[in-house]
C-alpha cells in the first residue's frame, strides 16, 4: 500500500512533489524544517517590494516580512520597522526582531523621504578631494542659496588629499541617516563611488549627464551622486544636481531589484561577522 501511495503522489501535473508523500518519511530535524520554510518563503515572496531607506526608521511595503529582510535592515542601522495593514510576519522574522531589539509600529501616511524627494529633501552631505574641490564649492554655494541644509565634509582647499577620506565621511552621514542624500566629487567620480558603496545602505551612482542622473534615481533609488570634477563643467553639474534632487524613485519592479541589492549586502555582512 505504501509503495502504491508513494507512486501515486510522487509527482503532480504542476511539476512538484505532493506534500502527502512526506507523510511516509521519517521526521525531519529542526534545521531541515527551518531551511525548507525559508526556501518556500523566498519562492513565494521573491523578495517582496520594499522601500529601502538608510535611516533608523524603515517602512516595509511588501506583504511578507522575512527574517532575512529584518536582519538586512538591522545591518543598515534600522531600529524601527513600520508595517502596512495586512503585512504578514514570519515566525523567524519575529524571533529576529526580538533578538535585535527592533521596534515594529503601524505605518503612518508620512511619505518616504528617499523615494519621494522634494526640492528640499533634508540635510545633504557633500565632499570632494582636491580634484573635485572647485566643483564641490560651486555646488555647495548654489544649494545653500536655494535654501538647502548642507553638511560639508571637505576638502577645504585644492591641496592634494586622498579621496577615500572624504567619500567615506559623506557615505557615513547618509548611511546613518544624519543626511538624506550625499554628493561626492573627485576627478572622475568613479573612485569616490567605489568607496561610498562599501557602506551599508549606500547606492552611489556615477553620472555624467541628465539621462544617467534620472535613471539612477528612478531605477536604483541612488542616494549618493558621484561627479567627475575633471569631466563635468559647473553649468551641467548644477543641472544634474537639481534633477537628482527632484527625481523620485519609480518603485514597482525597480523596488524589487533594489530590495535584492539590500539582501546581498546583508548576507555578506553577516558572513563577515562570523
Amino acid at each position: 500500500r505504501r509503495a502504491g501511495l508513494r507512486s501515486q503522489w510522487s509527482s503532480s501535473p504542476w511539476g512538484f512533489e505532493s506534500p502527502l508523500r512526506h507523510q511516509f518519511l521519517l521526521p525531519m530535524e529542526r534545521e531541515d524544517v527551518e531551511r525548507i520554510v525559508k526556501e518556500v518563503i523566498a519562492r513565494l515572496s521573491r523578495r517582496a517590494p520594499s522601500q529601502i531607506v538608510s535611516s533608523a526608521a524603515w517602512t516595509f511595503q511588501g506583504k511578507l516580512l522575512t527574517e532575512g529582510e529584518v536582519r538586512s535592515a538591522a545591518e543598515r542601522g534600522v531600529r524601527e520597522i513600520a508595517l502596512l495593514p495586512g503585512t504578514l510576519v514570519t515566525p523567524l522574522a519575529k524571533d529576529a526582531i526580538k533578538e535585535l531589539g527592533i521596534s515594529v509600529v503601524p505605518y503612518t501616511s508620512e511619505p518616504e523621504r528617499s523615494s519621494r524627494p522634494s526640492s528640499n529633501p533634508g540635510p545633504i552631505a557633500i565632499g570632494a578631494d582636491h580634484a573635485g574641490f572647485a566643483l564641490k564649492e560651486t555646488i555647495r554655494e548654489a544649494l545653500v542659496k536655494e535654501g538647502h541644509t548642507i553638511r560639508d565634509f571637505g576638502t577645504s582647499s585644492p591641496e592634494p588629499v586622498d579621496y577615500p577620506d572624504f567619500a567615506l565621511r559623506v557615505a557615513q552621514a547618509v548611511s546613518s541617516g544624519a543626511c538624506t542624500m550625499g554628493i561626492v566629487v573627485d576627478g572622475t567620480g568613479f573612485a569616490s563611488a567605489v568607496v561610498a558603496n562599501k557602506l551599508p545602505g549606500i547606492r552611489a551612482a556615477v553620472c555624467w549627464d541628465l539621462l544617467t542622473v534620472r535613471l539612477a534615481r528612478e531605477h536604483m533609488d541612488a542616494n549618493v551622486l558621484a561627479i567627475g570634477g575633471k569631466l563635468i563643467g559647473p553649468t551641467l553639474a548644477l543641472e544634474m544636481v537639481k534633477l537628482w534632487l527632484e527625481t523620485p524613485f519609480a518603485g514597482g519592479r525597480h523596488a524589487r531589484r533594489v530590495s535584492k541589492i539590500s539582501d546581498v549586502e546583508g548576507r555578506y555582512l553577516r558572513e563577515l561577522r562570523r
